[in-house]
């Protein structure tokens, strides 16, 4: 052998274990975590500085977060898919951009499963069916009862087409043949007032929105759409242990950029995981609503590739569309 080709080798090795330092060291620099909502907003950002905050702590490196809001958490999650795919820039987001936006819209900036690896699954906030208090029936027995005696006499509110709460009432409806009218909000916290005044008559809400108003005897809940009661609201039952085997639930998961380094993603998954093990920190997101989840990036593939199935199905039996 030449020593100009032993050289070259010995280079090319050398080259090769530098790269291999730098995945095994990530990260080595600040990580930056897309949130495709506007800073404040919902559920979502909240809980996102939360993680950004106690990532930051665990790995040694900033973790921050940038909000990108609009179109439905469209705008942010095609940024994301367009990013570098270093391991330094991570998407935080939910089911609805993520599984049912690309039934909802007749074109995506950018496509869940093609365009991202899978990081981990951070949990879920499930929806609760609520009534106000002159709604005469108090158990979903009578509920249903009730609802599929009065079709279209019966209004549901939720925070605009598309949306969790929306969809959760579509799945409803689908899964017990009745039929409610939809009025569609722009704000939450309007809708949530309507229904204490009776101008609507129930909604699919979060259970993050509609504590505060269960809590305080504002509005009547009737079951949570969870495959477990919530640590937030108790004594609510949950409607497959009534019978009724639905459940609906915002879930958030961490995505990077397709082709986006493996010790990356592997690192970054081992670090959520263990948060959600932390029992200070689980009781931190559990008081925010959340019910923390984790797991391997494969169980996250399968959970979005069925979630964007289940939800297709939900989104073409109601006929709701976007654009």
């Amino acid at each position: 052998m030449s020593r100009w080709l032993a050289s070259l080798l010995c280079l090319a090795a050398l080259s090769g274990a530098d790269v291999r330092a730098q995945a095994d060291a990530w990260p080595t620099k600040p990580v930056r975590i897309i949130v495709p909502i506007n800073a404040g907003g919902g559920t979502a950002d909240p809980l996102s500085r939360v993680f950004a905050e106690e990532l930051t702590r665990l790995l040694g490196q900033r973790v921050f977060v940038e909000n990108r809001g609009g179109s439905n958490g469209n705008v942010g999650a095609a940024l994301a898919a367009r990013a570098p795919n270093d391991g330094y820039t991570v998407l935080f987001s939910w089911a609805g951009t993520l599984a049912a936006n690309i039934s909802l819209y007749k074109s995506l900036p950018f496509d869940p499963v093609r365009d991202f690896d899978p990081v981990v699954l951070l949990g879920g906030v499930s929806n609760i069916l609520v009534v106000n208090n002159r709604f005469p029936a108090k158990s979903l027995q009578d509920f249903t009862s009730h609802v599929r005696s009065n079709p279209g006499r019966f209004n549901y509110a939720s925070s605009g087409n598309g949306s969790s709460m929306h969809l959760a009432a579509e799945l409803y409806k689908k899964q017990t043949r009745t039929f409610m009218v939809h009025v569609p909000y722009n704000s939450v916290g309007q809708a949530t007032t309507d229904l204490v005044s009776d101008q609507v008559q129930l909604m699919f809400h979060l259970i993050t929105g509609a504590q505060g108003a269960v809590k305080s005897g504002q509005v009547r809940p009737i079951a949570v759409l969870a495959p477990q009661r919530s640590p937030v609201l108790p004594d609510v039952p949950t409607m497959r242990e009534l019978g009724l085997p639905i459940e609906s639930q915002t879930w958030f998961a961490l995505m990077m950029p397709k082709g986006s380094p493996p010790e990356a993603v592997r690192r970054l998954n081992e670090a959520v995981n263990r948060l959600l093990d932390d029992p200070a920190v689980r009781q931190k997101l559990m008081g925010m609503g959340l019910e923390p989840a984790g797991g391997s990036p494969e169980s996250l593939g399968r959970h979005l590739e069925a979630e964007i199935r289940k939800w297709a199905e939900v989104v073409k039996f109601s006929g709701a569309a976007v654009d």
